[in-house]
């Protein structure tokens, strides 16, 4: 399959810098977006060091076929969700070897969500807030599970949307790189089919654009990049209150 792929990251229209990085890595069909935190230049040198890590075990894993992984592999689970689970584990630890490493870097941490479209499957991965999703004839699902506060809140309690609106701890995640020595990645795959459109967007677009919209935009807006530009235009109007990030990546027949 071919895989035709945008991405764009904005500051948004509260912040100063941007702690968000994303990753796209056409030979692997790779692709990921990382929403950086620990305040000041932190938060930025976790994500940029999750993509790096990442992107670096798949040319490893490339071009070596034997190399020994850092990781036992789960027998359940197929090669290249392995393959992406255990890039993920790499870049944690080596986002807390950086932290160890510099005081400065201290708490820093990164979430991380990512898609790796193989020969006959395509490999969802992600740790923290930022989600993936899929458009396919039409209708747009959500394939992550944030790993929230809130969202533990709502699993625990049905919560009215006023509820919802005005939940004081919206921003806090209970997973991420950087938070422990070990990190459990959740990881599931489908089928990928032509057609196929996938958004992987950092919390700054999920959490202030809705789906309904974002569906809009994705059916109203074949051209890739002009559609992830259209997003963060959405995101910004609507208070801009995070950096924000989108990749989106079509599937073409080859």
């Amino acid at each position: 399959m071919r895989i035709e792929v945008a991405g764009l990251s904005h500051v948004g229209m509260k912040r100063t810098h941007n702690e968000d990085s994303f990753l796209l890595m056409q030979e692997e069909n790779l692709y990921c977006v990382a929403d950086g935190m620990g305040g000041h230049s932190s938060g930025e040198v976790a994500s940029r060091v999750a993509v790096e890590e990442i992107a670096g075990f798949y040319r490893l894993t490339s071009q070596d076929a034997e190399v020994t992984w850092p990781f036992r592999m789960d027998s359940a689970r197929s090669y290249d969700e392995n393959r992406l689970a255990t890039a993920i584990k790499v870049a944690n630890v080596r986002i807390l070897e950086r932290a160890a490493q510099d005081r400065r870097l201290e708490r820093m941490g990164t979430t991380v969500a990512c898609l790796c479209v193989a020969e006959n499957e395509a490999v969802v991965a992600h740790v923290g807030d930022s989600r993936v999703y899929c458009l396919r004839a039409g209708v747009l699902r959500q394939l992550t599970e944030d790993h929230s506060l809130l969202n533990d809140m709502l699993k625990a309690r049905k919560m009215t949307q006023e509820e919802i609106d005005t939940f004081p701890h919206k921003n806090v995640i209970v997973r991420a790189l950087g938070m422990k020595d070990v990190v459990d990645v959740d990881i599931g795959r489908m089928e990928p089919r032509p057609g196929d459109l996938f958004l992987l967007c950092s919390d700054g677009l999920s959490g202030l654009v809705s789906d309904v919209r974002i569906r809009e935009v994705l059916l109203q807006t074949p051209n890739l990049q002009r559609a992830a530009a259209r997003l963060i235009e959405l995101a910004n109007a609507a208070g801009g209150t995070d950096n924000v990030t989108c990749v989106l990546a079509r599937v073409h027949a080859a």
